[in-house]
Formats: structure tokens, C-alpha cells, sequence
């Protein structure tokens, strides 16, 4: 452990694709920080992978809101502000009340289902990249590419109208951005919890052949149980993988002996993926734990009570377990990465993440292989201040 208090957690960038200066210098003197949070609390930085994958696998912690202190300042209020969980949205619940919901969706979600869906995501890469190359270049490939992929499929495998998505797309936006102020966040909660409701209540008057309908027809959750469930899983289903899409082409774009690799070898592909997810570990501020009794880590007793903030941006790229871990290179053998988690609130759908990344990146690259940025990368607007990191936008031409 460090000797001094890291005061808040760094989050200003030096460049685009690295995690902040300082969290690396930390994770260089140590695995494990103590640091103060903007509420006052004293807490925990941890920026080792060992640690960090054996803070997400101890049963001692928990994932409630209202048993954490946050590291972002702006969600402090709500935090104050007591945010209840929502029936159903089990990303926030710890054991038992977890495994329940668990068990209802993980056979949703299984390797076989999602090889299922992968002539239909190839239909929907296809068709955009046929968008694009009509329209011809500049385009904003998030806008064109990483947003619309992953935003149709979740919503046919949930069953919800893809012309809905504007209003819920907007809101997401204000639900990840790490400046919005606690009433907005709440307004925001508020709209896509009614939408999903709404549309719930339409599932149980006419079933389709979708999940929500599934869930509505096995009978074992409440309406407001299925809203927050739906909810989880429309917003992760989308924000995540898009802002991956997008991310990934920037670093492609940028390192192009790393593109022409994955281009032109398809066997590289899918260890490609895994490197893209590891380098560029989108969550980069969390996930964040609370200890709920004295738990040791690495010879370090972190107290019933305190609140850890995991760095995975920097636990995946310690070098222990990562040599030359701060070099992207799509022939590394990149297994284990944390990016979806570890422990009982790994990634649902991290089956599916994959397999859009596999089907859309070759895609991509093989359709258009003069795609570049169309302007200087240092103009391209990264998502520092969201928290699932990526850009903004992404102008390219080809």
C-alpha cells in the first residue's frame, strides 16, 4: 500500500487510449490506496489486478447503493439522497436477492443463443455499412455503425420498438454523464422506467416471440420487477458495446499495424476483441464496493464499512499479469481481463458484446479498407465525462 491518501481519483487523461498519469504512478508504487472520497469518507483506490479480481470475487462485499460512498462528485447528492434500488435491477442487489434474478436471465444469454444471432447481427452490420457507402464519406461512424448495431439487436431480442429509441438513447446519455445533477438523473430514471412499464403492460396484453415477453409469460416476476430488469438490460445492451465499437475503430484507426492485422488475418479476430476490451477497459470509474465486515486483501484489512473503488483501466494493464500491458496488440493472448467484471456480477451479456465486436469490427475493415479518421485524432471528442469512456464522435472517410 501506498503511504500517502490519494485525495480524489485522477481522472484527467494525458492521452486518449491510456488511463490517467497518476493511476498508473500508483498502480507502479502499489496495488492498494487509501483514498478520500468527496463525501469525506476514507476509503479505498485499488489499481492492482490480483487485488481487483479478489475484491469482485469476495462474498464480504457489497454492490448497494446505500451501503457505498461514491468517487464521483456529482453523484454524491444522490447517493445523500438515499437512491433506492428499483425492483428488478439486480446489477445494484447483492446475495441472495441477486441469484434470484441471475437465474431467471442467465439462460437468456447462453453462447449457443447468442451464436443464434449472429447471421441477424451480420444482416444489421451489413446494412449499415451499405448506409455508409451510400451516403459516402465524412460519416460519424458512431452515429452510423456503433450505436445502431448493437442499439437493434438489443432491442429485437427484448422485444422493444427500434423507432423508440431516440427518447431513450437521449436519456441514457443523461443517466451515464458523470456531471449530471441529481434531479436530472432522477427525471431521467423516471422517463425510461415509465416507457418500459408502459410497454410491459403491452407484452402481457399481446406476447411476441421476444424476452420481456418470456419474462411477462413465466409469471414469476411483478410488472415493476420486470420494468427494472428490462431496464438493466436495454441500457447495458446498447451503451456499452457501442461505445466499444466506436472506441476499438478509434484505436484501430490509430494504430494501423494493429488494423491491418486484424483485417487481413481472420484467425486474429477474436483474440483481437479481447485485446481491444482489455487496452481500452470502457468502465473507468468502478465498480465500486462496500466491505460488510473486515476483509483482508493482500495482507490489507479493509474495514466493515468502507467503500473501495476499483481502477480496472489500470488493473488491466498491470504488467503481473499483463506483460507490456500498456502496447495494444491484437496477438496477445488477452484472456482474463476484468472489463466485464469478475464474481457473481459479471457481465450478463458479455456473450453477446462479443460476439457483435467479432461479427462488426472484420466487417468493417474488410468492406471499406481505406477507412481513416477524417480529422487529426487529437480533434476526435473522447467521453471523459461519461462513465462508460469512448467518443463522442468519430469522423471518418475512406
Amino acid at each position: 500500500m501506498s503511504e500517502a491518501t490519494v485525495q480524489t481519483m485522477p481522472t484527467a487523461r494525458q492521452r486518449p487510449l491510456d488511463p490517467p498519469d497518476e493511476v498508473t504512478e500508483l498502480r507502479q508504487q502499489a496495488s492498494m490506496h487509501r483514498m478520500t472520497y468527496p463525501d469525506g469518507h476514507l476509503g479505498w483506490l485499488v489499481t492492482g489486478y490480483a487485488a481487483a479480481r479478489a475484491v469482485l470475487a469476495h462474498p464480504g462485499f457489497s454492490n448497494r447503493p446505500e451501503n457505498l460512498h461514491t468517487p464521483i462528485p456529482a453523484r454524491s447528492e444522490l447517493v445523500k439522497e438515499g437512491l433506492q434500488v428499483p425492483p428488478g435491477f439486480f446489477l445494484r442487489m447483492d446475495a441472495p436477492e441477486h441469484t434470484r434474478y441471475r437465474k431467471l436471465l442467465t439462460g437468456q444469454f447462453t453462447v449457443r443463443r447468442m451464436k443464434m444471432l449472429e447471421p441477424r447481427i451480420a444482416e444489421v452490420a451489413a446494412a449499415c455499412l451499405d448506409g455508409m457507402e451510400a451516403a459516402g464519406g465524412p460519416v460519424d461512424l458512431v452515429e452510423a455503425f456503433a450505436l445502431p448495431i448493437p442499439s437493434l439487436v438489443i432491442c429485437e431480442l427484448l422485444g422493444v420498438p427500434y423507432e423508440d429509441r431516440a427518447q431513450f438513447q437521449e436519456d441514457t446519455k443523461i443517466l451515464v454523464n458523470l456531471e449530471t445533477n441529481a434531479d436530472d438523473v432522477m427525471k431521467a430514471l423516471g422517463r425510461v422506467s415509465a416507457y418500459l412499464y408502459g410497454l410491459i403492460q403491452r407484452k402481457r396484453a399481446e406476447p411476441a416471440d421476444d424476452l420481456l415477453s418470456g419474462l411477462v409469460e413465466g409469471g414469476e416476476l411483478t410488472d415493476e420487477e420486470l420494468t427494472g430488469v428490462g431496464f438493466l438490460l436495454l441500457v447495458a445492451g446498447f451503451e456499452t458495446t457501442a461505445n466499444m465499437l466506436g472506441l476499438g475503430a478509434y484505436a484501430l484507426l490509430t494504430n494501423p499495424d494493429q488494423l491491418a492485422a486484424m483485417r487481413d488475418d481472420p484467425a486474429l479476430v477474436e483474440n483481437g476483441v479481447e485485446e481491444l476490451l482489455r487496452y481500452l477497459t470502457i468502465i473507468h470509474v468502478g465498480p465500486v464496493r462496500a466491505a460488510l465486515e473486515d476483509v483482508e486483501i493482500e495482507g490489507h484489512t479493509i474495514r466493515a464499512g468502507e467503500t473501495v473503488t476499483l481502477h480496472l483501466p489500470a488493473a488491466n494493464r498491470d504488467p503481473s499479469r499483463f506483460p507490456d500491458g500498456e502496447r495494444l496488440d491484437v496477438t496477445r493472448p488477452a484472456g482474463g481481463h476484468l472489463t466485464f467484471g469478475h464474481g457473481i456480477h459479471q457481465c450478463l451479456g458479455q456473450q453477446l458484446a462479443r460476439a457483435e465486436m467479432r461479427i462488426a469490427y472484420p466487417a468493417l475493415l474488410r468492406r471499406l479498407p481505406g477507412l481513416r479518421l477524417a480529422v487529426p485524432p487529437e480533434e476526435v471528442p473522447m467521453r471523459s465525462d461519461m462513465s462508460i469512456y469512448g467518443v463522442h464522435r468519430l469522423p471518418v472517410t475512406w
